[in-house]
């Protein structure tokens, strides 16, 4: 009977951080596809303006049309006015957020701990995202992430004591500096670009230090694994980029997820 009621107990806030994972997923759907091309040049939107609209006829979509999840279904993963396929990262991206925050709420119950879970994720899903599709790592999100988890870390009840967490920072960008620097002197090519540096001494700033190594290693390994793989099946050369991004944030969920925090 205990257990049955330690099922029940949570699942409002399961619920409710589901739903806040579903509404911030459709605005990461709308942040991972202008944020690039407005640093790139190519567009002048903002995150605010103008509405959400079809990229191809430029229909703007009305309010049920945003509906995350529901909309897509509801259109068969069409625009409305030109019937032009809406992609499949726009309702995979909402459903990721939602299970990922219905997850952390089931795993970490109510608390410090889960504000900055749902807050380090709700960061670290788009960046990757972002990473994934274009190589790019904005210094609009990785800075204030650094800055959020020494913050967070302020706290007690932190996920490492302040201390850790400023040598994290500091520890998690130089590790990866002196790794391009050694690859670029052996090599004579940058080995990754320098938002990955931000991003594991943002990741740093939260986990603290003592967790770099396992984020680095989960990475590292995950990375080489998917590309040795993408080289045999002849998805890609030898010498083309890999995104580590995506590895960083993935390895950083696994090692919060953990950790003992």
């Amino acid at each position: 009977m205990n257990g049955v009621l330690a099922l029940i107990a949570p699942a409002p806030l399961i619920a409710g951080c589901a739903v806040l994972g579903l509404l911030f997923g459709s605005f990461f759907t709308v942040l991972v596809h202008r944020l690039p091309r407005r640093l790139l040049g190519d567009s002048a939107d903002t995150l605010w303006a103008p509405r959400s609209h079809c990229p191809h006829c430029r229909h703007v979509l009305g309010a049920w049309e945003n509906l995350p999840l529901l909309s897509w279904l509801g259109l068969r993963g069409r625009c409305r006015a030109c019937h032009t396929p809406v992609g499949w990262h726009y309702p995979l991206l909402e459903a990721g957020s939602m299970l990922l925050a219905a997850a952390l709420a089931w795993h970490f119950g109510a608390g410090w701990s889960l504000a900055g879970a749902l807050l380090l994720c709700g960061f670290l899903l788009p960046l990757a995202v972002i990473d994934a599709r274009t190589g790019l790592l904005p210094d609009s999100l990785t800075r204030p992430l650094l800055w959020l988890g020494l913050l967070f870390n302020l706290s007690a009840d932190g996920f490492a004591p302040l201390p850790a967490a400023v040598i994290g920072a500091a520890g998690g960008y130089a590790v990866l500096w002196l790794t391009c620097r050694a690859c670029t002197l052996l090599t004579g090519r940058d080995g990754m670009g320098h938002g990955d540096f931000k991003l594991l001494a943002a990741i740093g700033a939260w986990l603290g230090w003592p967790q770099l190594g396992p984020v680095l290693l989960l990475a590292a390994g995950s990375a080489a694994l998917v590309g040795v793989l993408l080289i045999a099946s002849g998805r890609r050369h030898r010498h083309d980029a890999i995104p580590f991004g995506p590895y960083l944030a993935a390895a950083a969920v696994v090692v919060l997820w953990r950790a003992p925090f």
